[in-house]
Parts: structure tokens; C-alpha cells; sequence
């Protein structure tokens, strides 16, 4: 009973901690302000967690999760260039319904230092994603696309530039420039995009 009466607690804790993180974002979330939201003090939050930079890494991680779960329908696309596609148009859709965890889980530096702190080498929920990526191109390349191109370097490019098209919309850079029709311009890029991998065979 004292277990579930913790687990209970730690989950209340990420529940307010996500809410105020999508509501305020990372700096604006403290251990106090969470603790508030649910009627703690600071002191037993930590507890349950050794810092703010574990609870947003475990919320990041749930970031991962959340997109993974986006990703399912990816298994029913058998030909992998259309899945490649449709996995970049499921990322910047992720990204841009869900822009503080998208920055919380590829651009906050909060997470890599609760790796840092366990003496983590690897960031495993970005492994995973890009491991999938890269099993996607390599099945491209085994139906005669990007030939002649390196598999890894391939992967990181195409990853590179779809994260980039979402985070300079998600930092509002888009409309700031003098885009004929600013709103539509990371569909239209990445239509385009999309058009130049058709022709990479």
C-alpha cells in the first residue's frame, strides 16, 4: 500500500510538473511551483525525485513515448520512402501541436543533465528515434534509393533538416520573415523536401 501511495504521488508530481512546463516552459518550472500545485513543500518532492533536471528528463522521456505512439500507424506504409515521408509529416505535426515538450525532448539542455549527473553515455530516447530512421532509409536503400550515399550521414541529414523546419516555426521565426504565406511555408518546404527524396533514386 505504501508503494502505490508513492507511485501515486511521483505521478501527481509529473502531472503538475508537465502541466506548468507546457504552460510557462522550462525556465518558469521550478521544484517550488510543482510542489505548490499540488500541495507539497519543495523538501518532499525530493523524495521522490533527486531534482528538477529528473523530472523534466522523465517527462522528456514521456515525450518519446508520446511520439512513438504518433509513429504507430507508421507499420501499415509497406513502401519505405512513403513511410519516410509520412514520418516526417507525423514529427511536424508532433512538433507543432506539442512545442514545449518538442523543446523539452531536442532542444532544452535540462534532460542531457540528468545524464550527465548519472554518468549516462548515451541519450537512449534519442537512439531509439534515430535507430528507426535509420532502418527506414537503409529499407529505402535496399529498394534503390540514395545510392552511392553514406546510411548514417543520410539519416542525420534528413533528421537535421525536418528538426530545423519545426523548430524555427515552433521559435516563431516564420512569420517574422517576409513569407508570401508564412503559416503554410513548413508544409510547402516540406512537400518540396519530399519532392527532392522522390528524385534521389
Amino acid at each position: 500500500m505504501q508503494i502505490e501511495r508513492q507511485e501515486d504521488v511521483a505521478e501527481a508530481i509529473l502531472k503538475a510538473a508537465m502541466q506548468l512546463f507546457e504552460e510557462k516552459g522550462v525556465e518558469k518550472t521550478s521544484l517550488r511551483n510543482i510542489a505548490s500545485a499540488i500541495g507539497y513543500s519543495a523538501g518532499n518532492v525530493y523524495l521522490y525525485f533527486k531534482n528538477k533536471a529528473e523530472i523534466l528528463h522523465t517527462l522528456h522521456t514521456r515525450g518519446f513515448q508520446r511520439m512513438r505512439g504518433d509513429f504507430e500507424v507508421l507499420h501499415a506504409v509497406a513502401d519505405p520512402l512513403e513511410r519516410l515521408k509520412a514520418m516526417g509529416r507525423i514529427y511536424l505535426d508532433f512538433a507543432a501541436k506539442n512545442p514545449q515538450l518538442y523543446d523539452l525532448m531536442f532542444i532544452s539542455m535540462e534532460p542531457m543533465h540528468h545524464l550527465d549527473a548519472d554518468c549516462e553515455e548515451h541519450w537512449q530516447e534519442g537512439n531509439s528515434t534515430f535507430q528507426t530512421l535509420k532502418n527506414t532509409i537503409q529499407q529505402c536503400q535496399e529498394m534503390g534509393y540514395f545510392a552511392g550515399h553514406e546510411l548514417e550521414a543520410t539519416s542525420f541529414l534528413i533528421w537535421s533538416t525536418v528538426h530545423g523546419m519545426a523548430s524555427l516555426a515552433n521559435a516563431q521565426r516564420l512569420t517574422r520573415l517576409k513569407f508570401i504565406e508564412p503559416d503554410r511555408m513548413v508544409a510547402a518546404g516540406y512537400d518540396e523536401f519530399c519532392v527532392m527524396l522522390d528524385r534521389l533514386r
